[in-house]
């Protein structure tokens, strides 16, 4: 605060602003809790000394290659950013140590009772892998980041499918599964956490659904069965007419097929005699006529 004379001997006083006093309140602050942090740090030093040796196996960290250790200091997050791998002291007394796994985490996703477009009913499961790349993040960020993705990635996953048909939802699971990876990744980014893959296990449908779609596919497949077997019946009447046409522009040509006719049976071992009358009687028949 500073005076200022108008005229006379009156002083009148002149008060900073209130962001200006928020600013030099922050900093005494700053200043008092760095000397409180200095006296602590330097009695758990002495702490330390006087308990020697056996304090130092509380000091010794030892982080494995898969592993990153954020340190709190009295609170405060440790300059310098996670630690690890390797070996490192800590205060047991003033530091915090929180070890975070980096290697990939899988987790299924519990069934979904979910309701497609058409109001359908099934229950679909799928599987998550991920893994945290930001250690700093997953444990600032956000309270339990493994338990958060899983709640996230069940709520993305019914979300999706509610989008979708059923059709859908049995043809294109590579496509719903690809949509719910970018979704659940965007969202724990901020959360240190990459998610890798996302893959559904299974859809289940209720049994009348089953049964209702398996009646269908039966039917599909009679018509189908139909529709070939008239088909065959046309051409092979089409080919018995051009076989007969054939035939019928030559006598010698009939007298070969019948012969053929009987070899065919006399090759087969049966109690069938047959006897072969020549087709000149039949023709001398057919011209009386």
């Amino acid at each position: 605060m500073s005076e200022s004379r108008n005229g006379g001997d009156e002083v009148i006083p002149i008060v900073p602003n209130s962001k200006e006093n928020g600013i030099i309140r922050h900093q005494e602050e700053d200043q008092g809790s760095n000397i409180g942090a200095a006296i602590i740090k330097f009695f758990s030093v002495l702490l330390l000394i006087i308990t020697f040796p056996i304090s130092i196996w509380g000091c010794v960290k030892v982080v494995q290659e898969y592993e990153r250790a954020v340190i709190f200091r009295l609170g405060r997050l440790k300059k310098g950013g996670a630690l690890g791998p390797g070996l490192f002291f800590v205060n047991p007394f003033i530091d915090n140590c929180v070890v975070v796994d980096l290697r990939t985490v899988s987790f299924d996703v519990p069934p979904q009772e979910i309701l497609t477009k058409d109001s359908v009913t099934v229950s679909v499961d799928a599987v998550v892998y991920y893994k945290i790349q930001d250690p700093l993040n997953s444990v600032c960020s956000v309270a339990n980041a493994h338990q958060s993705t899983k709640l996230l990635a069940s709520t993305t996953l019914r979300n999706i499918l509610g989008t979708r048909n059923l059709s859908e939802t049995l043809s294109e699971r590579d496509s719903i599964a690809s949509g719910i990876l970018s979704l659940l990744d965007h969202a724990t980014d901020p959360w240190g956490i990459k998610v890798e893959r996302v893959e559904l296990k299974d859809v289940r449908l209720p049994q009348s659904m089953q049964r209702a779609m398996a009646a269908e596919a039966e039917a599909s497949r009679e018509a189908r069965a139909k529709v070939i077997a008239a088909e065959g019946e046309q051409k092979a009447s089409r080919a018995l007419k051009e076989a007969s046409d054939i035939i019928s522009q030559s006598s010698s040509a009939l007298q070969l097929r019948y012969l053929q006719t009987l070899s065919t049976i006399a090759a087969e071992k049966n109690s069938t005699i047959v006897f072969p009358i020549p087709l000149d009687i039949f023709s001398a028949f057919a011209k009386k006529d």
